[in-house]
């Protein structure tokens, strides 16, 4: 019999390797800088099941210059970089729970903190190499009323940004859909926008497919308690589905809680495929065509 140890051990393990795709795909939304290993290990290892390109997001100023130069090494990867909805008010307050970095608390910068930041990202997106501003958008989970506008005005500046540099805007959207909608419709959003890991249900996403907005799925669409997620991977256009990991979170089912990494992908590819009634390479032909087209590569 197992000891606790054992178990505790087996749960922290990282996932066996999936049966490779046919047709190659690509991880539209995935965070190397956060998982252990190195970028050659973990490419070698997507690219033996199929998965031969990621889109390596940043989330602040030290992880968007880390993508920067890390697509400029790899040609199998590409850069998005940004503030994440939860840096921004974080930057502006100096908020040491409610924003992304991971560089401890720190003295309230205000609004010229902020803007010194987003100049910054400006300055990253405009390099060849990089082919989203994003992650962005709104967070009203973690971010409570006080940070709000914060994040409103650093989402409303990265829209401009896409805009202004032709490059794909990278949605983070959680528990703020109307909002985010909202923002998109008064800015005017990019020629491509992409809502990753996406979060709507099926009527939302029809208002996206209407607008054009590509919607990215990742592992949790896999979890027993995600129907709305499966109900939208049904409805939305063939043309504007991606696949994503946003590893290392939402490890697909069977394996959720586990490390989660670009090599899963083809586990989310065929529940989606499942879902829509379709064979798998079908589905990942569409996917690797709709990612190169949603970033531009």
């Amino acid at each position: 019999m197992p000891s606790n140890a054992d178990t505790r051990a087996d749960k922290n393990a990282a996932p066996p390797l999936p049966a490779p795709l046919a047709v190659p795909v690509a991880d539209s939304h995935t965070h190397l800088d956060m998982q252990s290993g190195t970028v050659e290990e973990a490419l070698a290892k997507a690219a033996s099941v199929g998965v031969t390109t990621v889109v390596q997001v940043g989330c602040d100023v030290r992880g968007s210059r880390w993508a920067a130069e890390t697509a400029a090494a790899h040609a199998g990867v590409h850069a998005a970089v940004a503030l994440h909805p939860n840096e921004a008010p974080r930057i502006v307050h100096g908020d040491p729970e409610g924003g992304w970095s991971r560089q401890g608390a720190r003295t309230p910068g205000g609004t010229g903190a902020l803007d010194e930041a987003l100049a910054e990202i400006d300055r990253l997106a405009a390099l060849p190499h990089v082919k989203g501003v994003g992650e962005t958008g709104l967070d009203h989970f973690r971010t409570g009323p006080e940070g709000k506008d914060a994040q409103e005005s650093s989402f409303r500046a990265h829209i401009e940004m896409a805009k202004r540099h032709g490059k794909a805007l990278v949605i983070h959207d959680r528990d703020a859909h109307a909002d985010v909608l909202r923002v998109l419709k008064e800015e005017g959003a990019p020629e491509r926008t992409v809502f990753h890991c996406y979060s709507g249900d099926a009527e939302m996403a029809e208002i996206c497919a209407r607008a054009g907005y590509f919607m990215s799925f990742a592992g949790n669409v896999t979890f027993k308690n995600a129907q709305n997620l499966r109900d939208a991977v049904a409805v939305a256009p063939l043309e504007l589905l991606l696949v994503e990991t946003d590893a290392p979170f939402l490890t697909p089912a069977p394996y959720r809680g586990r490390p989660n990494a670009p090599y899963l992908v083809p586990v989310t590819v065929r529940a989606m495929a499942a879902v829509r009634g379709i064979d798998e390479d079908t589905l990942a032909t569409a996917l690797g065509a709709n990612t190169a087209r949603a970033f531009g590569y």
